[in-house]
């Protein structure tokens, strides 16, 4: 802080949050262009918009289940032959 005296300045001087915090009290933290700090108003938007999150994968259809039981079925038949060789 020796070679730069008026960074303290600034950060003290700085307009704070002022989001009441879990204890009742102002948030004494520096806030940001929207007014809010870091952790009371930061840059998250919230989810993306429109379905593109909602990825369908196909599992629980009924032809996946159908080829999931016959796939199985057919190793437990292979493992029945195998025991028995």
């Amino acid at each position: 802080m020796k070679d730069k005296p008026h960074a303290k300045y600034k950060f003290l001087t700085s307009p704070r949050c002022g989001a009441k915090t879990r204890n009742g009290t102002a948030c004494k933290a520096p806030a940001m262009k929207n007014g809010r700090c870091r952790m009371h108003g930061g840059m998250s938007t919230g989810p993306p918009k429109g379905t593109q999150n909602a990825l369908k994968h196909g599992f629980y259809t009924k032809k996946s289940k159908g080829h999931r039981a016959f796939s199985n079925n057919l190793i437990e038949d292979c493992k029945s032959l195998i025991l028995k060789a």
